[in-house]
């Protein structure tokens, strides 16, 4: 499984959607994605990729977009 395909995943199951709809997701862009969905999603990611998210990367985590972009800049995930 690639790393992108991980993340999406993640995505998925946190949120209960497709992968169609998981690739369009922002901050409380769903009821799902509250601040406790958000808290669940960065355990996820965490917990996947084996790395400790920054508080800053944490608060600006804020699509399923910006999140690949924070995994590939601050951590070295290649998608």
């Amino acid at each position: 499984m690639t790393n992108y395909e991980k993340y999406l995943n993640v995505f998925v199951e946190s949120f209960s959607v497709s992968a169609d709809d998981a690739v369009n997701l922002e901050y409380q862009g769903i009821p799902e994605w509250d601040s406790v969905g958000h808290m669940g999603l960065v355990a996820a990611v965490e917990d996947t990729f084996d790395i400790m998210l920054d508080t800053d990367d944490i608060i600006d985590f804020s699509s399923f977009v910006k999140g690949k972009e924070i995994l590939s800049k601050n951590y070295n995930i290649e998608f």
